[in-house]
Formats: structure tokens, sequence, C-alpha cells
């Protein structure tokens, strides 16, 4: 059977190795293909190759007669107006120019088609596409690359600015395609479902694992180490031909020419080998020790004219806790992030934070970038040198940690991939002591392995963390609790938490129960009412337990102040310069302390759920 795809000596460059080096491929018809590959080693390159927008330097892409071709783009591209109905019905037009047929009549016909089918994703064929949030332009431009119905569907990021509804919808719709797919994503879940066989661009090369993802991750591990290892005895062996060489040629002349020339090709083999690729080094900078209380919002409520963000809603977050904030795009996500951190006043209720507080923020549409300036120049912020882990580094050898040559440094933050941008963003971050670290949307473009090292640095940091994510891998792996915006059985909005990852919640939310008779509803709720008066009764407390919980706060605070007090007299070098007795009695005090912080605690948790009830 002919494949639907042939390549043929591919190669491509932009100044530096071959991004694509003389590659050979065959897709066939039907396949879903994960294409993987670090930030920068040309998977969107791949793509517009094979879409046709891009030139091969060399070699040559064969498509099976007649087949189309839609290419979905990992950015939105500039330019784009028009209606929604317009920009959909432009995918048809990029469709006849590669040879599709298609009568007038039938393109209004086949937009409605793709909307209808795409109805979950909330696409109004009216609105005006330049007016759109990145969310809803990414939806309409997956609507384009649909509506032609091609034979080979490209997917570049297709998960990028979709909330959880929509990536879970495209991923059923995607199952029940039935077209060849190709596509690029950082969303390990997605890769897992959808994907059956996987291809990986590696040093210029196409490594054909033809595999679901999670066999790949085990034979590649496997196929690392045999490289490594390889690599290691020919190092040896070319180390011992050089030695050899260095006590001059002997006896036997003949066989020493050839042993000669054996060295003159491993020593070509060796230059012309490409190392692996370099992982990103990163380390979270930890701050002092925040107060074990970090944020409590007690009944707060805050709206946007009719729309309501957050009604009544009350959480207690501890150093140490990480929190997912999970809802879709619009919801007020980033909105309750604001209220929580004191950076917007609710409108009812209150908000307290801890004591001695340093947050580092990750801005999903990073404002805190200066487009124009360098990377070097956003990083460093005017200086050459920065501090990390109380030593001084030059700011462009921290950069090398992030993947950022000192050309590439210098180059203005426009020119940068998305993936580029957010790790200027984490270098960014990671330069001021922390502790607490907030994170807005992080693993937009990012490669799989910088994710898995970002998550291991956030599940080892000592801090507090919130995260905002659509990446239910991420969420899972990093988060011990989530706050979720989501509905209750009469659809309402409402905000609840929930003990564990994206998993846990799944497992924990509520079923929206079927329509039952009116009576049996009136029914439940009185039943539900008597439940709640009862409950009420057990748990109100007593105008002594009401005056103990009010002084409470006040007592953690100066427990906290004292406790704080002694660790830096502690760490003065001429505390331990006293008699023996006396550094004993400072550290009995200090245990005494934290022993009545923890009590004090315990009690807050204990009263406050009470008289929450």
């Amino acid at each position: 059977m002919m494949a639907l795809i042939t390549l043929r000596d591919l190669s491509i460059g932009f100044c530096g190795p071959l991004v694509l080096d003389h590659v050979q491929l065959h897709v066939q018809a039907g396949q879903r293909i994960g294409l993987l590959g670090r930030n920068g080693a040309g998977k969107t390159t791949f793509l517009r190759i094979l879409s046709g927008e891009v030139e091969p330097d060399r070699g040559e892409v064969l498509l099976a007669p007649g087949t189309s071709v839609s290419l979905l783009p990992q950015d939105v591209p500039e330019g784009i107006r028009g209606s929604v109905f317009d920009v959909v019905a432009g995918g048809i037009t990029i469709a006849q120019e590669v040879g599709a047929v298609e009568s007038a009549w039938q393109v209004p016909h086949r937009v409605e088609r793709i909307l209808s089918r795409m109805s979950q994703m909330e696409l109004n064929a009216k609105a005006m596409f330049e007016l759109l949030s990145p969310g809803m332009k990414r939806r309409v431009l997956l609507a384009r690359a649909l509506v032609s119905e091609p034979d080979l569907l490209l997917l570049d990021e297709p998960t990028n600015h979709l909330d959880l509804d929509a990536i879970t919808w495209l991923e059923d719709f995607l199952i029940r395609w039935n077209t060849t797919l190709i596509f690029v994503t950082h969303d390990r879940m997605f890769l897992r479902k959808l994907a059956n066989r996987i291809l990986e661009i590696d040093r210029g090369r196409i490594l054909d694992w033809s595999c679901d993802y999670d066999t790949f991750l085990v034979r590649k591990e496997a196929a690392l180490a045999a490289e490594e290892k390889q690599n290691a005895l020919f190092d040896k062996r070319l180390a011992g031909e050089e030695a050899w060489i260095r006590q001059g040629i002997k006896a036997r002349r003949t066989r020493n020419e050839g042993r000669v020339r054996i060295l003159q090709r491993m020593r070509c083999e060796r230059r012309q080998r490409r190392p692996s690729d370099v992982n990103v080094r990163m380390e979270i900078q930890e701050g002092k020790q925040s107060g074990r209380l970090v944020v409590k919002a007690d009944r707060i409520s805050f709206a946007f004219g009719d729309q309501v963000i957050v009604r009544d809603f009350s959480t207690t977050i501890l150093r140490g806790d990480k929190v997912g904030i999970i809802g879709s795009n619009g919801v007020g996500k980033t909105t309750l992030l604001r209220i929580i951190l004191g950076q917007l006043p609710p409108e009812q209720g209150t908000v307290r934070l801890g004591t001695h507080l340093q947050i580092a923020y990750f801005d999903q549409r990073r404002e805190q970038l200066d487009e124009e300036a360098s990377i070097e120049q956003n990083v460093g912020q005017g200086y050459d040198t920065i501090r990390i882990g109380g030593r001084p580094r030059h700011i462009l050898g921290y950069l090398k940690d992030f993947l950022f040559t000192p050309e590439r440094a210098r180059l203005p933050v426009r020119l940068l991939s998305g993936g580029e941008r957010n790790r200027v963003l984490l270098a960014r971050l990671f330069t001021r002591p922390a502790n607490v670290i907030v994170l807005d949307e992080p693993t937009n473009d990012l490669d799989a392995e910088t994710l898995e090292l970002l998550e291991s640095r956030l599940v080892c940091f000592d801090g507090t963390v919130l995260l905002v994510s659509h990446d239910r891998t991420f969420l899972n792996n990093v988060v011990t609790s989530t706050i979720v915006f989501e509905k209750d059985l009469n659809g309402n909005r409402r905000i609840r938490e929930y003990v564990g990852g994206y998993d846990d919640w799944i497992r924990q939310r509520p079923e929206v129960a079927p329509s039952e008779p009116p009576n049996t509803e009136k029914q439940q709720n009185r039943q539900q009412q008597n439940s709640d008066r009862i409950h009420l009764e057990k748990s109100r407390l007593s105008y002594n337990e009401q005056r103990e919980l009010a002084a409470l706060p006040a007592r953690i605070e100066a427990l906290e102040s004292e406790i704080d007090y002694l660790h830096q007299t502690m760490a003065k070098p001429e505390f331990y310069r006293q008699p023996g007795s006396l550094i004993a009695q400072e550290h009995s005090l200090l245990i005494d302390l934290e022993t009545q912080l923890a009590a004090a605690y315990e009690k807050w948790e204990e009263l406050e759920t009470r008289n929450r009830s």
C-alpha cells in the first residue's frame, strides 16, 4: 500500500547545525502521530514543510495523489480580521489552493456543519475574530483547519490557551476523526490518549519509535543509556589510539599506516558527533521561612458588574501548601488569585495575609517582559551580575542554565518563540528569593523535559505554591489540593476545594443528578435543611470559644514573631560564643514556642471550621 507521506533525503538548516539532516520517513493513512523534540529542535519547521509553507534545502516531500492538508499554527497569525464565519470559511479557500474542488454553495454548508459539530466550543459565527480572547481565537483557527475535512491534519500545540472542558472535547473529537493526524503538544495526557505512534526530532534526525507515549518513555531512557555507554567506549578507544600515535610509528610500516587511517576516521567521527540536547538547569531561590499562615480568606465576594466571580468563598492556605486553581477560560481564576494575594480588595469579606511573605509571580501574559529589551536586560534588569544562592553569577553564565547562548541572550524578546519566552520569565522569576510562588499558566509551549524539571523543583520547594493550569499531568504531579470553579446541580456557579490533584478532583466531584419529580425535590430540600439545622446547633461556638477564636490570630502572630527573632539571634556567630547553658536554654525556649504555635494553629483550625459550619 502506498504511503500517505514519503520524505526522501530531506534537509533544512538555519545558521548552524541542520535542523533536519537527510531525513527519510513514511507515514501511512489513519495514523495519529505525536511529534516530540526539545524547544528549537525543528517541530514547527517540520509541520510547515509538510503543509507546503516552507521549502526544504534539499530532498522532497511526496504526498499520495489528491491528499489535502490543513495546519493549525502554534501562534495566532497577525492580520486576521473579520467574522468567525469568514475566518473559518477561509480554511476551504486554502484547501482549494492545493487542489480541492468546492462549489460556492457548499462553503456555507460546510462552515455551519463544523460550527455545529464544535458547538461545545461556544463559537459565535457573527463575532469579530480580532475582538476574541486568545483561547477563543485558537478555537476558531481549529475550526478553520477542520472545515475542509483534510486527509492530513497538522496541529501545532493545539491545547494552548484551551481550558479543560475544551481540551477534553478536542480529545474525544480527534479520536473519532477519521483522518491522519500529526501533532505537537506539551500536554502529556493529551499525548497518552491520542498518539499511537511517536516520532522524535533529535539532533537533526527523526527517530521513529512506533509505539505509544508511555512505551516511548521506557525505550527512550534505555536508548539514552545505551548511547552514553557506546560513546564512552568509543572515547576510551580513541584516547588509546591518540596515546599510541604520540609514541611515534614503530615497525611494520604498512600495518601502522592502516592504523593511522583508522585514527583519522575516528577523529572525523568524533568531530561530527552532535551532543545530546542539554537540559535546563533551574534552581528556586528559597527566601526566609514565612509564617505558618499564608492566606486566610473569609466569606469573600467579588463581581464585575452583573458577572459574579466569587461569592461567599472562604479558604485557608498554610505554609507548604501547593494549591491548584481549575476552571474554564474567563471564569475568574486570575481575579481570584489577585484577591487572595491582596492585590485586589474583595467587595465583601476579608483577606488576611501571613507574615514575612516573599512572593514570586509568573504572569501568563508575560507582561513583566520588555519586548524590545534583550533577554540579558530582562533577566539582569540592568546588572551584569546577579546573586544566586548567595553567590554572585554573571548574567550570561546564569542564562546558559536556561539554554540561552551569549549570542542569543542579546536578542530582543520579541524575536523569541513562546517556549523561549516562558524560559526567560522563569529565569527572571528565580533570580529573587521567594517563599510563595504564584504560577499563572506556566506550561504553555514548554517542552516535556523542562516541564518535568519545573515539576520536581516545585515539589521539593519548602514554601507555598499557587498554580493556575490546564495541564492535567502537571496538576497531578505538583498540587496537594485544588480550588475549582464549577457548577452545582442547579447549574449555578460555585467554588469548591478538593484534596489532591486533577484526577482526585474528577473522582470526588459530585455527579449531575437526573431530573426528579417536584415533590421528591422538595422533600430532599426539607431533609437537607433539617440536617443543616441539626449540624449548626451541634457546631455552634460558645461565648468563651468565640472570644478564644477572636484572640488566636494575634497570639499566633506574636508567637511567630518570637520564633523569627530567635532564629535571627541563633544565626549570628556570636550566639555560639555564650556559655553552653545559655545556648541550651534558648534552644529549649524555641522548642517550647514552636509547640505552642502548633497547638494554637490546631485549636484555631478546629474553632474556625466549626464557626464556618
